[in-house]
């Protein structure tokens, strides 16, 4: 617990941990990646706008702390949790390229640059393979300001020789399909599983 204007509230890590008897592993994954997330002005001249709401020490404390409910899938949530997921189904995207599937891993909240200039930021990417992974909420496309500065960067990061996959909803209730379309453009660029 904690004081918030002198009234005792739960801390967002026992909050987390409290929602174990209730989610699945991946909501609690996508609450978990929310909470520790460090939200930033992307770009040279970024900045931290304020701190995590939680840190992986306070998290790894209120599962020691004793026995709960769902207290297996939250040690398992806890192992999928990274800090970069902006949104839900960024972490679903996520997780749908890094659960089970034969990929590399993928580095998030990706600032890309290409002869010394800020191009822009990505969900999730592969910095040396140069694939941009974005996830295109309804929001991208109903915001007339958000669509148009999306397709000056996605063109701008084809200039600069990279290869965006763009991923939808859809995409992912189609299962194995955001992966199938990663491992492509991932081919494309030079990678091949190891065997």
């Amino acid at each position: 617990m904690t004081l918030v204007d002198g009234v005792p509230v739960a801390t967002p890590a026992a909050t987390w941990a409290s929602l174990a008897g209730r989610l699945s592993v991946d909501e609690l994954v996508a609450v978990g990646d929310a909470i520790v997330r460090i939200p930033r002005m992307p770009g040279p001249f970024g900045w931290v706008l304020r701190p995590p709401l939680v840190t992986f020490e306070e998290l790894d404390a209120v599962i020691r702390a004793g026995r709960r409910p769902g207290i297996i899938r939250l040690r398992e949530a806890r192992t999928l949790i990274r800090i970069g997921s902006a949104s839900p189904k960024e972490t679903e995207l996520r997780l749908a390229l890094t659960t089970g599937v034969a990929l590399p891993t993928p580095v998030l909240d990706f600032d890309v640059y290409a002869g010394g200039a800020f191009l822009g930021c990505s969900e999730i990417a592969y910095p040396y393979y140069q694939v941009a992974v974005e996830y295109e909420g309804d929001y991208h496309r109903t915001d007339r300001l958000r669509w148009r500065k999306d397709i000056e960067k996605y063109q701008a990061y084809t200039e600069a020789g990279w290869r965006v996959v763009q991923i939808t909803a859809e995409h992912l209730r189609q299962s194995g399909e955001p992966a199938r379309r990663v491992r492509a453009a991932l081919r494309q660029a030079g990678w091949w599983p190891r065997r």
